[in-house]
């Protein structure tokens, strides 16, 4: 296929958010495994004080072939989103202030491998909707629902899909005063019991997560748990297997979501933590597949899709669910709509033990994202009689 054939991709990674690092390495991933027979690659990275930065495309295919780790070149050019610059398509342009002679950068589709708050929650899906831009995954609805753990698993308990017990926090009623506190703590006491998990409800990779076996240790874990966001999730502890799905939007319109075999992550440490995914070359086995019988992996495929479409997903998600070893029930745990993509994430290995190569995976979640934009465009933006 001729060079100019090639659909252009241009993979946003980095971001604002305390994921910042876990997207450096998907992104590494991603750059590394894309189709060069199909896609010409450029990367565009954000940094931690919310620049967008250009990368030079040759040296970051390079340095993906070389490193776990997608780092953002210190010559990267900064940059800015301008939609619809030639013949329909959008284009990446160097800021003039910063004193660069850089032609427009054109691109087809883009391609979001950035994680948590100011990135996969909604933010950057509602810029690439207003320029009308192809991206891949889900829109902002969905992204904004699966990154707020709150709003998602009420919206999962109104479609009757079953959850853990928990209750919400903000900052505000939190601080208000020691008494208030002590509310808190006699309500998690009585509705939840100890232990319990605590969490920000808008963030991922396990960032300020803690599990709390007694009330003494409460405040603590809370007051971490802000440190991240405004709303903190208080979450019954289960004694639970932690069971998880790749799911993907079908290309056929009205079809069913694809569900790829479904995988368990077994913890080395107390449970999940940032440092078992992340710090530990050992903190976790994933077992793909996961040791279930035939009705479970049929209950767990269902509320894969399920889920998928009760949060109104599009593109991909990873559904995580817990499986409670005394009751044998399954419960929604969270939703990632841009799930990691790194060398040992659960969504690319979960496809792969269900046939789907990395590279293949890749391909039709950009096909889907070009063909979500094909419909867009077909519909009416002004009132017709």
């Amino acid at each position: 296929m001729p060079a100019s054939k090639k659909i252009r991709v241009a993979v946003l990674y980095g971001g604002r958010s305390g994921e910042h690092e876990v997207s450096l390495r998907s992104a590494a991933s991603v750059v590394r495994n894309l189709d060069r027979n199909r896609f010409e690659v450029i990367s565009v990275a954000i940094d931690k004080q919310g620049r967008w930065l250009l990368n030079d495309s040759v040296k970051i295919s390079e340095l993906a072939g070389k490193s776990a780790v997608l780092a953002i070149l210190p010559d990267a050019i900064p940059v800015a989103l301008l939609p619809e610059v030639a013949q329909g398509k959008s284009a990446f342009v160097a800021l003039e202030n910063a004193g660069h002679k850089v032609a427009p950068i054109e691109f087809d589709v883009v391609f979001p491998v950035i994680h948590g708050p100011l990135c996969e929650d909604g933010t950057i899906q509602g810029i690439l909707e207003l320029a009308e831009v192809p991206y891949v995954g889900c829109g902002v609805l969905a992204s904004s629902v699966g990154m707020d753990k709150d709003v998602a698993k009420r919206l999962a308990r109104d479609a009757g899909l079953p959850i853990v017990p928990f209750v919400s926090l903000r900052t505000g009623a939190w601080l208000k005063s020691s008494e208030k506190m002590g509310q808190v703590r006699e309500r998690v006491q009585r509705e939840l019991g100890f232990p319990v998990f605590v969490k920000p409800a808008n963030m991922g990779s396990s960032v300020g997560v803690h599990k709390v076996r007694e009330a003494a240790n409460f405040d603590q874990a809370v007051k971490d748990a802000f440190r991240y966001d405004t709303k903190v999730l208080v979450e019954r502890a289960v004694d639970a297997r932690e069971i998880e799905i790749a799911v993907m939007e079908n290309s056929e319109a009205g079809g069913a979501p694809l569900v790829s075999v479904v995988g368990e992550i077994v913890p080395t440490h107390e449970f999940y933590s940032y440092e078992a995914k992340y710090l530990d070359e050992n903190g976790a086995v994933l077992k793909i597949p996961a040791d279930l019988n035939l009705e479970q992996i049929r209950i767990v495929q269902q509320l894969g899709r399920d889920i998928f479409e009760a949060l109104e997903c599009e593109g991909m998600a990873r559904v995580d669910l817990f499986l409670d070893r005394t009751s044998g029930k399954f419960f929604f745990n969270e939703v990632n709509t841009i799930p990691g993509f790194t060398s040992i994430s659960m969504y690319p290995k979960l496809w792969e033990a269900a046939g789907m190569g990395y590279s293949e995976l890749l391909s039709r979640l950009v096909d889907l994202a070009l063909a979500r934009q094909v419909r867009k465009h077909a519909l009416l933006r002004e009132f017709k009689a």
